[in-house]
């Protein structure tokens, strides 16, 4: 009776599709070795952020501290600039989120392929400029001395600002270039969702006499939907990770009191001052907002939509 219970029927068809399938888990053998060795092996070190750690002791030789750097960081006041930044950068790109899949939509309404293909090349071609050379260009342009800005402006006679010196200007340089560098590359998946749809329905559409734009707003946008709430979801989940590279060679004296977001604040604190178990703390305080971010909103697509990740 117990050979024939459920649980074990499933453990024997396991085995047999491995049996089976064996040379495609071999396949799949190095690919979830280095998972396992450069993923979840070194999350074994997150413990520094509940102890006082030392490099003399080790990670297992050193005291544990409990939550105190937690507190320290709740309580210091680099909190609520950090998190405030962190939090405007993210709502603010996450607010151009639907704008690769309007330039899908209109990538795709395109009729002469020629100029669609130039098209889509010009808009991809930012995305494989790096984020130094953007940075750099950023700062030639942007400038309102020598820069293509500052030209403008004295043009009109008008005083051109200092946009990448501004705190208060600095979350919409940074979303917008993003934005601009982003767009066409992010619009591929919209793109390739777009292909996929089943030429039949237009067929349809026109037999009933719908035009160009019922036909986007009833067939093309609904065929999105699902790779639109994915790709939101994984978005939402990383709310809270603001990219530490462009930010921080953005920075200056000027506008650090706009652009001082937590990953960079990790990076000062841990490397360039040596508080290890201090930006551990940090940053695994944001992994877990980002984590439990995720969840939710899974949890809520999968509730009132048939889209989740899980």
């Amino acid at each position: 009776m117990l050979s024939s219970s459920p649980e074990i029927v499933r453990w024997r068809r396991a085995a047999g599709s491995i049996a089976r399938n064996w040379g495609l888990y071999l396949l799949l053998l190095p690919a979830v070795t280095l998972l396992l060795c450069f993923t979840y092996k070194p999350m074994y070190g997150v413990i520094i952020a509940f102890k006082d750690y030392s490099p003399a002791f080790g990670i297992s030789g050193s005291p544990w501290a409990g939550f105190k750097y937690f507190e320290k960081y709740f309580a210091s006041y680099q909190f609520e600039i950090t998190m405030k930044n962190t939090l405007l950068i993210s709502l603010y790109s996450f607010a151009t989120f639907p704008i690769p899949i309007a330039f899908a939509l209109l990538v795709n309404q395109m009729r002469v392929e020629r100029f669609r293909r130039f098209f889509q090349t010009v808009t991809y071609m930012p995305h494989f400029i790096s984020t130094v050379v953007l940075v750099g260009l950023m700062l030639i342009l942007l400038s309102p001395g020598n820069g293509l800005v500052g030209h403008v402006y004295r043009l009109f006679g008008a005083e051109a600002p200092n946009l990448m010196g501004s705190s208060a200007l600095f979350s919409s340089v940074y979303v917008w270039s993003d934005v601009w560098q982003q767009t066409g590359w992010n619009s591929i998946i919209f793109l390739a969702a777009l292909s996929a749809i089943d030429p039949s329905l237009y067929e349809a559409a026109k037999v009933d006499g719908a035009s160009r734009w019922q036909n986007v707003w009833n067939i093309d946008v609904p065929m999105l939907m699902p790779t639109a709430v994915t790709l939101l979801i994984l978005r939402i989940g990383g709310l809270l990770g603001v990219g530490f590279e462009k930010v921080y060679l953005m920075q200056n004296n000027l506008n650090i009191s706009g652009s001082e977001v937590i990953s960079t604040y990790v990076y000062k604190i841990g490397l360039l001052s040596a508080q290890y178990s201090f930006s551990a703390a940090i940053n695994l305080f944001n992994t877990v907002i980002n984590f439990v971010l995720l969840l939710l909103v899974n949890h809520i697509a999968r509730r009132y939509s048939d889209n989740s990740l899980w």
